[in-house]
């Protein structure tokens, strides 16, 4: 395993692998590996909303009788 700039140990291969991927697109293998950081993080990011909107929309009913069942228990009180 080959030592980067960076203290992370990573194969020879995948590191050369990286150094050409940089290349091809005319980026430095720091800016490369910060592209790819960025890349996950905003896939992550996408995922958790779908999947925030995916369950607010799989609860949306339970979600309306909580707030109906707090409407009307505002209205009892005030009557």
């Amino acid at each position: 395993m080959a030592k980067t700039q960076l203290g992370a140990r990573v194969d020879e291969d995948v590191a050369e692998l990286a150094k050409k991927r940089a290349a091809d697109l005319g980026l430095s293998i720091g800016d490369y590996l910060a592209r790819l950081v960025q890349d996950d993080a905003s896939g992550l990011r996408a995922r958790a909303v779908d999947a925030a909107a995916h369950f607010l929309a799989e609860h949306q009913t339970v979600f309306d009788e909580a707030e109906d069942a707090q409407q009307s228990s505002r209205g009892a009180r005030a009557a």
